[in-house]
């Protein structure tokens, strides 16, 4: 969970780092996406609070909660398809390997979580060892992150355009 919340933070550091609009609703939908992420992981938490009967405005917590998410969920894609140069930049800076590496830990997750090889026991175990794992890859590559690398990508790509559209 820790990882998480410096995982938040560092993107918010970016955010609030760079004057582009662009690039800060980049690292805005980068907070979001960490946001659901550890309301995922705290999902035992209304459970504990929230009493089932709850009402507000004749609508259930669950349906709040749902309510609530769709709008996150939305704006990410939205704050996404709004930054997608440098998104694309970003997408571009990640090397193949570690798209593969969290590729084969997403699976492996999966095969845990759904008890595929794994005993149920151990599928808990190994589920709960990979995400922290791919966690860790995205505190780390966050944390090492240059964020001048993607604005010189995103500068050469949008003069690209430029030069090749008045042509």
């Amino acid at each position: 969970m820790l990882i998480l919340f410096a995982c938040l933070l560092r993107c918010g550091q970016y955010s609030l780092q760079n004057p582009t609009k662009h690039v800060r609703a980049f690292w805005l939908a980068a907070v979001l996406v960490f946001f659901t992420v550890i309301r995922r992981e705290l999902n035992y938490l209304p459970d504990l609070f929230v009493p089932s009967d709850f009402m507000l405005l004749s609508h259930s917590y669950d349906w709040w909660e749902d309510a609530v998410l769709t709008v996150v969920y939305l704006l990410i894609v939205g704050l996404l398809a709004y930054s997608r140069h440098y998104l694309w930049a970003v997408l571009n800076k990640v090397p193949v390997s570690l798209y593969l590496t969290v590729a084969a830990l997403a699976l492996l997750q999966y095969m845990g979580e759904n008890v595929i090889v794994f005993p149920e026991a151990l599928g808990v175990i190994v589920e709960e060892l990979v995400e922290t794992a791919v966690y860790g890859i995205a505190l780390v590559y966050l944390w090492r992150f240059n964020l001048s690398d993607c604005e010189s990508y995103l500068l050469h790509e949008l003069n690209y355009e430029c030069s090749h559209s008045t042509h």
